[in-house]
């Protein structure tokens, strides 16, 4: 058994859970496009410095270029805003469930992307099970007291992240896999990110973290400029909670945990590695009540308990695969 592969497995399981604690502390106080710039900024970065020092190759030409921004944009921006955004109104549990409908979604487009991913009634009876768990999470929203549209369209924009995880991991699977390094995937994900939510998060109540210690009394100069543009807000003092929450996303929710993950694929395999998605929803759900006082009620416990089923039940192959003295899969699913 590779003792630190497994160990490795079990933290990234426990730093990707912890993501939506962080995120909805965050988002207390910062806008979602702060968030995501940070995050990606700081990700970006250390990436390109693991890459540097490696000397991993990074030989991209236009089409590669241009297939990495989509993904870019559909597989960190969209998804990451989305989820960013629907935390302001989603407890931190709720959305570390939601957010693994993302291997029921791969699913279906797999079916319809790739010969070899067809659905069949095994599949189909997981696909049923984990939407009508999603189905139960909604309703016990809309039969809480005090709900009201803001939480409904959170719990749709971090489903509709999902989707967008699938979406664009299929799409990279089938564009990039095999013409450019994991890593490099990665890096170049993090850069479009940051990049397309630079001058947005310039303009933001956070952006002392961004502009005040390279150039001086620079929210005041922005201020004066922009004062007249609606939304156009002073310079807001973030807690040392909201502070240490996004940088904390960045270097180790976002930096460190791909570093180890593609460690975890290395040794383990494709197929260990993607189960990793079943630790993420219990962490969340643990962390969020410990921390943020959430109530962990009946409806989520049935609901998460529907959706893991039918994610284990599409995925009983895999499970089989992945079993110690058996070759894991290198394709992903």
């Amino acid at each position: 058994m590779n003792t630190r592969a497994w160990l490795s497995f079990w933290l990234v399981g426990l730093i990707w859970g912890s993501s939506y604690l962080f995120i909805r502390i965050a988002v207390a106080e910062m806008k979602p496009v702060e968030i995501v710039f940070i995050r990606t900024g700081i990700a970006a970065i250390g990436l390109g410095l693991v890459i540097y020092f490696r000397r991993t190759t990074v030989s991209l030409n236009w089409l590669t270029m241009r297939s990495l921004i989509i993904i870019g944009i559909g597989n960190v921006v969209a998804p990451f805003m989305l989820i960013t955004w629907g935390e302001q109104t989603v407890p931190s549990g709720m959305a570390a469930v939601l957010q693994s409908t993302a291997a029921l979604f791969s699913l279906v487009i797999a079916h319809f992307a790739f010969a070899d991913e067809r659905i069949n009634p095994q599949k189909v009876i997981g696909l049923i099970l984990g939407f009508v768990g999603v189905v139960v999470l909604f309703s016990g929203e809309l039969t809480q007291e005090g709900a009201g549209a803001g939480s409904i369209l959170g719990l749709l924009a971090i489903v509709l992240s999902s989707l967008c995880y699938a979406t664009f991991t299929a799409l990279g699977r089938k564009v990039i896999q095999g013409k450019v390094e994991p890593i490099v995937v990665a890096w170049a994900s993090m850069v479009v990110a940051s990049l397309v939510t630079l001058i947005p998060a310039l303009f933001s109540p956070a952006r002392s973290l961004l502009l005040s210690s390279a150039l001086p009394n620079a929210d005041e100069y922005l201020h004066h400029i922009f004062a007249s543009q609606p939304g156009f807000t002073p310079l807001t003092i973030l807690s040392t909670n909201a502070l240490i929450s996004v940088l904390v996303l960045g270097v180790v929710n976002t930096f460190v945990a791909y570093i180890f993950y593609y460690f975890v694929v290395r040794e383990l395999g494709v197929s260990r590695a993607a189960m990793v998605t079943y630790i993420i929803p219990p962490v969340g759900i643990v962390l969020g009540a410990l921390l943020l006082q959430e109530t962990v009620g009946s409806t989520l416990l049935a609901g998460a308990g529907l959706i893991f089923t039918g994610i284990a039940i599409v995925n009983l192959r895999v499970f089989r695969r992945a079993l110690p003295g058996k070759q894991p899969s290198t394709t992903a699913a």
